[in-house]
């Protein structure tokens, strides 16, 4: 009898699980605009905290609900004129780790960590952006999760892209040199 009790508990806490997907819309539109085209590169999603310890429901945070995530963020603030994860003038490749702990509140701080890349010279510049919402105190429903993981993300891409648009002159086209005729 308790070995089946403990598979019934086992097999409904396996279902504890909050997948988050997020849409974080930016505060507001570009500073400075981008005449080029990016493409978007997550290159790691990390998820550390509070939700891996025991009896605490896990939160699962997929790469292929974040990459869309960026791209439409993105778009929506129109730093650049096109942006895509196919191709692009430039390469923004984003690293990004979320790590929740748990006090009083929870405390969701997402921070992203990106390069600026153009083919063939490489990394342009480096960026990081850190920022952390509280949540609630208890965690019931995915939504309980979400809000405050997307309000980090917003604020973070928010500063992540206030960043690269204040570096607006090292991303323009280079305008081609002329040669002086004799």
């Amino acid at each position: 009898m308790a070995a089946w009790l403990f598979v019934l508990l086992a097999t409904l806490c396996s279902g504890c699980t909050h997948v988050i997907d997020v849409h974080p819309l930016p505060a507001h539109p570009a500073d400075a605009t981008i005449p080029r085209s990016l493409r978007v590169l997550l290159n790691e999603l990390t998820v550390q905290g509070a939700d891996h310890q025991p009896g605490i429901t896990l939160l699962e945070w997929r790469p292929r609900t974040l990459t869309p995530a960026l791209i439409h963020y993105i778009r929506e603030r129109g730093t650049f004129t096109s942006v895509s994860t196919d191709t692009g003038e430039l390469t923004l490749a984003v690293t990004t780790k979320l790590a929740m702990t748990s006090r009083a509140r929870y405390q969701y701080l997402v921070t992203l960590q990106a390069e600026m890349r153009q083919a063939p010279m490489g990394v342009i510049k480096a960026y990081r952006a850190e920022r952390s919402v509280p949540g609630s105190r208890v965690r019931w429903v995915t939504a309980s999760d979400r809000e405050p993981i997307e309000a980090a993300l917003q604020y973070a891409l928010d500063d992540l892209l206030s960043q690269i648009e204040a570096d607006r002159p090292l991303y323009l086209p280079k305008e081609p040199t002329r040669g002086t005729m004799p």
